[in-house]
Protein backbone atom coordinates (compact mmCIF):
# COMPACT_ATOMS: atom_id res chain seq x y z
CA UNK A 1 0.00 0.00 0.00
CA UNK A 2 3.02 2.45 0.29
CA UNK A 3 3.91 2.00 -3.37
CA UNK A 4 -0.42 2.26 -3.95
CA UNK A 5 -1.47 5.27 -2.36
CA UNK A 6 -0.99 8.55 -3.61
CA UNK A 7 -0.22 6.84 -7.35
CA UNK A 8 -4.08 5.92 -8.30
CA UNK A 9 -7.31 5.98 -7.24
CA UNK A 10 -8.53 3.49 -4.38
CA UNK A 11 -12.19 2.55 -4.52
CA UNK A 12 -13.62 0.40 -1.66
CA UNK A 13 -16.78 -1.43 -2.21
CA UNK A 14 -18.64 -3.14 0.42
CA UNK A 15 -21.25 -6.07 -0.55
CA UNK A 16 -23.65 -5.10 2.34
CA UNK A 17 -24.74 -8.68 4.16
CA UNK A 18 -23.26 -11.08 0.88
CA UNK A 19 -21.99 -14.12 2.83
CA UNK A 20 -19.26 -16.38 1.50
CA UNK A 21 -21.32 -19.15 -0.13
CA UNK A 22 -23.48 -17.03 -1.61
CA UNK A 23 -20.52 -15.65 -4.09
CA UNK A 24 -18.50 -18.28 -4.68
CA UNK A 25 -21.47 -20.41 -5.29
CA UNK A 26 -22.97 -17.43 -7.88
CA UNK A 27 -19.74 -17.61 -9.59
CA UNK A 28 -19.32 -21.07 -9.92
CA UNK A 29 -22.59 -21.23 -11.79
CA UNK A 30 -21.84 -18.04 -13.93
CA UNK A 31 -24.02 -15.84 -12.45
CA UNK A 32 -21.50 -13.22 -12.06
CA UNK A 33 -19.65 -12.85 -15.13
CA UNK A 34 -18.12 -9.29 -14.50
CA UNK A 35 -16.81 -10.37 -11.24
CA UNK A 36 -15.08 -13.53 -12.83
CA UNK A 37 -13.24 -11.41 -15.16
CA UNK A 38 -11.89 -8.66 -12.80
CA UNK A 39 -11.05 -11.29 -9.82
CA UNK A 40 -10.07 -14.29 -11.70
CA UNK A 41 -8.41 -16.16 -8.77
CA UNK A 42 -12.28 -16.02 -7.33
CA UNK A 43 -13.26 -15.14 -3.85
CA UNK A 44 -11.13 -15.53 -0.69
CA UNK A 45 -13.03 -16.73 2.70
CA UNK A 46 -12.35 -14.06 5.18
CA UNK A 47 -14.08 -13.42 8.59
CA UNK A 48 -15.29 -9.87 9.43
CA UNK A 49 -14.14 -7.95 12.68
CA UNK A 50 -18.17 -7.15 13.05
CA UNK A 51 -21.64 -8.58 12.87
CA UNK A 52 -23.58 -6.28 11.72
CA UNK A 53 -22.82 -3.07 9.11
CA UNK A 54 -22.38 -0.21 11.31
CA UNK A 55 -19.84 -2.38 13.95
CA UNK A 56 -18.42 -3.89 10.44
CA UNK A 57 -17.60 -0.42 9.10
CA UNK A 58 -16.40 1.11 11.85
CA UNK A 59 -13.62 -1.52 12.03
CA UNK A 60 -13.18 -1.31 8.49
CA UNK A 61 -12.54 2.59 8.68
CA UNK A 62 -10.10 2.12 11.67
CA UNK A 63 -7.92 -0.18 9.38
CA UNK A 64 -9.16 -3.39 10.61
CA UNK A 65 -10.29 -5.11 6.99
CA UNK A 66 -11.77 -8.60 7.14
CA UNK A 67 -9.69 -11.04 8.26
CA UNK A 68 -8.08 -14.13 6.39
CA UNK A 69 -9.49 -17.46 7.65
CA UNK A 70 -6.82 -18.89 8.57
CA UNK A 71 -3.76 -18.86 11.81
CA UNK A 72 -2.41 -15.49 11.83
CA UNK A 73 -0.89 -12.41 12.48
CA UNK A 74 -1.94 -11.08 9.63
CA UNK A 75 -0.33 -8.07 8.04
CA UNK A 76 -2.71 -5.06 7.67
CA UNK A 77 -3.41 -3.16 4.30
CA UNK A 78 -3.82 0.13 6.18
CA UNK A 79 -3.24 0.78 9.60
CA UNK A 80 -3.68 3.70 12.36
CA UNK A 81 -0.72 4.62 14.26
CA UNK A 82 -1.06 2.30 17.22
CA UNK A 83 2.07 1.51 19.63
CA UNK A 84 2.40 -2.42 20.02
CA UNK A 85 0.31 -3.28 16.23
CA UNK A 86 0.93 -6.76 15.67
CA UNK A 87 -0.16 -6.23 12.25
CA UNK A 88 1.31 -3.35 10.29
CA UNK A 89 4.37 -3.54 8.83
CA UNK A 90 6.93 -1.97 6.59
CA UNK A 91 4.17 -1.95 3.70
CA UNK A 92 1.49 -1.11 5.29
CA UNK A 93 -0.38 2.49 4.74
CA UNK A 94 -0.18 3.98 8.19
CA UNK A 95 -1.94 7.15 9.23
CA UNK A 96 -2.06 9.18 11.82
CA UNK A 97 -5.92 10.03 11.77
CA UNK A 98 -8.29 7.62 13.63
CA UNK A 99 -10.13 6.49 10.34
CA UNK A 100 -8.70 5.66 6.89
CA UNK A 101 -10.96 8.13 5.12
CA UNK A 102 -8.98 11.22 6.96
CA UNK A 103 -6.00 9.63 6.09
CA UNK A 104 -6.11 9.29 2.92
CA UNK A 105 -7.77 13.06 2.98
CA UNK A 106 -4.59 14.34 4.55
CA UNK A 107 -2.21 13.09 1.70
CA UNK A 108 -4.53 13.84 -0.61
CA UNK A 109 -7.24 12.25 -1.88
CA UNK A 110 -10.99 13.29 -2.44
CA UNK A 111 -13.23 11.11 -0.52
CA UNK A 112 -16.62 10.37 -1.41
CA UNK A 113 -19.09 7.93 0.04
CA UNK A 114 -22.10 6.61 -1.99
CA UNK A 115 -24.41 5.04 1.43
CA UNK A 116 -27.05 2.09 0.64
CA UNK A 117 -28.28 0.54 3.66
CA UNK A 118 -29.66 2.37 6.82
CA UNK A 119 -26.43 3.51 8.44
CA UNK A 120 -25.12 5.81 5.55
CA UNK A 121 -29.34 7.31 5.23
CA UNK A 122 -28.34 10.59 7.09
CA UNK A 123 -31.63 10.73 8.66
CA UNK A 124 -30.71 10.94 12.16
CA UNK A 125 -27.24 10.90 14.04
CA UNK A 126 -26.48 7.71 13.97
CA UNK A 127 -27.39 7.70 10.14
CA UNK A 128 -24.89 10.35 9.45
CA UNK A 129 -21.62 9.12 11.57
CA UNK A 130 -20.29 6.68 8.75
CA UNK A 131 -21.66 9.73 6.33
CA UNK A 132 -19.68 12.33 8.53
CA UNK A 133 -16.07 10.46 7.99
CA UNK A 134 -16.15 11.59 4.16
CA UNK A 135 -15.68 15.47 2.42
CA UNK A 136 -18.94 13.89 -0.23
CA UNK A 137 -21.41 11.72 0.82
CA UNK A 138 -24.62 10.69 -0.94
CA UNK A 139 -27.91 9.31 -0.25
CA UNK A 140 -31.27 8.78 -1.30
CA UNK A 141 -33.87 6.49 -0.28
CA UNK A 142 -33.31 5.08 -4.66
CA UNK A 143 -30.52 4.33 -3.10
CA UNK A 144 -31.37 1.80 0.03
CA UNK A 145 -32.88 -1.39 0.38
CA UNK A 146 -35.92 -1.95 -0.49
CA UNK A 147 -35.45 -0.23 -4.70
CA UNK A 148 -35.03 -2.73 -6.89
CA UNK A 149 -32.84 -0.70 -8.74
CA UNK A 150 -30.69 0.79 -6.23
CA UNK A 151 -27.14 -0.60 -7.61
CA UNK A 152 -28.04 0.95 -10.69
CA UNK A 153 -28.98 5.08 -9.28
CA UNK A 154 -25.88 4.25 -6.79
CA UNK A 155 -23.21 3.94 -9.58
CA UNK A 156 -25.08 6.84 -11.28
CA UNK A 157 -24.47 8.74 -8.23
CA UNK A 158 -20.67 7.49 -8.31
CA UNK A 159 -20.45 8.24 -12.04
CA UNK A 160 -21.31 11.53 -11.61
CA UNK A 161 -19.21 12.19 -8.22
CA UNK A 162 -15.94 11.23 -10.26
CA UNK A 163 -16.64 13.07 -13.16
CA UNK A 164 -17.10 16.74 -11.13
CA UNK A 165 -13.06 15.48 -9.98
CA UNK A 166 -10.36 16.78 -11.88
CA UNK A 167 -8.42 13.58 -13.27
CA UNK A 168 -5.16 14.49 -11.28
CA UNK A 169 -6.84 14.99 -8.50
CA UNK A 170 -6.76 11.05 -6.25
CA UNK A 171 -10.24 9.66 -4.92
CA UNK A 172 -10.96 6.98 -2.30
CA UNK A 173 -14.54 6.47 -3.36
CA UNK A 174 -16.49 4.29 -1.12
CA UNK A 175 -19.93 2.52 -2.03
CA UNK A 176 -22.12 0.46 0.44
CA UNK A 177 -23.61 -1.64 -2.18
CA UNK A 178 -27.78 -2.42 -0.08
CA UNK A 179 -29.25 -4.64 -3.18
CA UNK A 180 -27.83 -7.77 -1.13
CA UNK A 181 -29.36 -6.93 2.18
CA UNK A 182 -32.82 -8.01 3.01
CA UNK A 183 -35.36 -7.96 1.16
CA UNK A 184 -33.45 -9.46 -1.92
CA UNK A 185 -36.42 -11.73 -2.83
CA UNK A 186 -36.80 -8.53 -5.19
CA UNK A 187 -34.77 -10.03 -7.50
CA UNK A 188 -36.85 -13.27 -8.23
CA UNK A 189 -40.43 -13.19 -9.28
CA UNK A 190 -43.07 -14.68 -7.34
CA UNK A 191 -40.43 -15.09 -3.92
CA UNK A 192 -42.17 -13.64 -1.00
CA UNK A 193 -38.92 -14.53 1.19
CA UNK A 194 -34.99 -13.68 1.46
CA UNK A 195 -32.85 -17.26 0.92
CA UNK A 196 -29.97 -17.91 -0.74
CA UNK A 197 -31.38 -18.22 -4.00
CA UNK A 198 -32.27 -14.68 -3.73
CA UNK A 199 -29.10 -13.51 -2.65
CA UNK A 200 -27.57 -14.77 -5.30
CA UNK A 201 -29.92 -13.40 -7.78
CA UNK A 202 -29.57 -9.99 -6.32
CA UNK A 203 -25.90 -10.25 -6.79
CA UNK A 204 -26.21 -11.26 -10.37
CA UNK A 205 -27.90 -7.76 -10.37
CA UNK A 206 -25.27 -6.30 -9.20
CA UNK A 207 -22.70 -7.99 -10.99
CA UNK A 208 -24.45 -6.49 -13.99
CA UNK A 209 -24.05 -2.95 -13.21
CA UNK A 210 -20.35 -2.76 -12.02
CA UNK A 211 -18.83 -2.62 -15.45
CA UNK A 212 -19.91 0.80 -16.24
CA UNK A 213 -18.13 2.17 -12.50
CA UNK A 214 -14.79 0.42 -13.50
CA UNK A 215 -15.12 1.75 -17.03
CA UNK A 216 -15.25 5.17 -15.28
CA UNK A 217 -12.84 4.76 -12.85
CA UNK A 218 -10.19 3.34 -15.59
CA UNK A 219 -11.05 6.53 -17.98
CA UNK A 220 -9.42 8.49 -14.76
CA UNK A 221 -6.39 6.21 -14.22
CA UNK A 222 -4.85 3.57 -12.42
CA UNK A 223 -7.47 1.91 -9.68
CA UNK A 224 -6.98 -0.43 -6.78
CA UNK A 225 -9.83 -2.24 -5.68
CA UNK A 226 -10.91 -3.70 -2.50
CA UNK A 227 -14.52 -5.67 -2.65
CA UNK A 228 -15.98 -7.49 0.40
CA UNK A 229 -19.11 -8.47 2.10
CA UNK A 230 -19.10 -6.47 5.04
CA UNK A 231 -20.96 -9.50 7.12
CA UNK A 232 -23.32 -12.37 6.71
CA UNK A 233 -26.90 -13.30 7.25
CA UNK A 234 -28.70 -16.40 8.56
CA UNK A 235 -31.47 -17.69 6.51
CA UNK A 236 -32.80 -20.21 9.10
CA UNK A 237 -29.26 -22.05 9.52
CA UNK A 238 -29.70 -23.97 13.13
CA UNK A 239 -32.82 -22.06 13.44
CA UNK A 240 -30.93 -18.10 13.06
CA UNK A 241 -32.19 -15.67 11.25
CA UNK A 242 -30.61 -12.55 10.29
CA UNK A 243 -27.37 -11.41 11.40
CA UNK A 244 -25.78 -9.20 14.57
CA UNK A 245 -25.41 -12.87 15.85
CA UNK A 246 -22.20 -15.20 16.08
CA UNK A 247 -23.01 -17.92 13.38
CA UNK A 248 -20.46 -19.06 10.55
CA UNK A 249 -22.96 -17.99 8.01
CA UNK A 250 -22.55 -14.27 9.51
CA UNK A 251 -18.64 -14.34 9.83
CA UNK A 252 -17.80 -15.72 7.22
CA UNK A 253 -17.63 -13.25 4.49
CA UNK A 254 -16.22 -13.04 0.51
CA UNK A 255 -12.89 -10.85 -0.44
CA UNK A 256 -10.90 -9.78 -2.78
CA UNK A 257 -8.55 -6.99 -4.03
CA UNK A 258 -7.67 -5.85 -7.89
CA UNK A 259 -5.41 -3.35 -8.98
CA UNK A 260 -6.43 -2.35 -12.76
CA UNK A 261 -4.36 -0.16 -15.37
CA UNK A 262 -5.50 3.03 -17.14
CA UNK A 263 -7.44 2.80 -20.08
CA UNK A 264 -7.55 5.92 -22.85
Amino acid sequence: MQQIVGTCDIVFITLDTLRFDVATGAMARGQTPFLQRLLPTGWEQRHTPGSFTFAAHQAFFAGFLPTPAGPGPHPRRFAARFPGSETTTEETFVFEEDNIVAGLAAVGYHTICVGGVGFFNKLSALGRVLPDLFQESHWSPRLGVTERRSTEFQIDVAISALQQVPADQRVFLFLNVSALHQPNCLYVDGATSDSTDTQAAALAYVDSQLPRLFQTLQQRGSVFGILCGDHGTAYGEDGYTGHRLAHPVVWNVPYAECFLPQQT
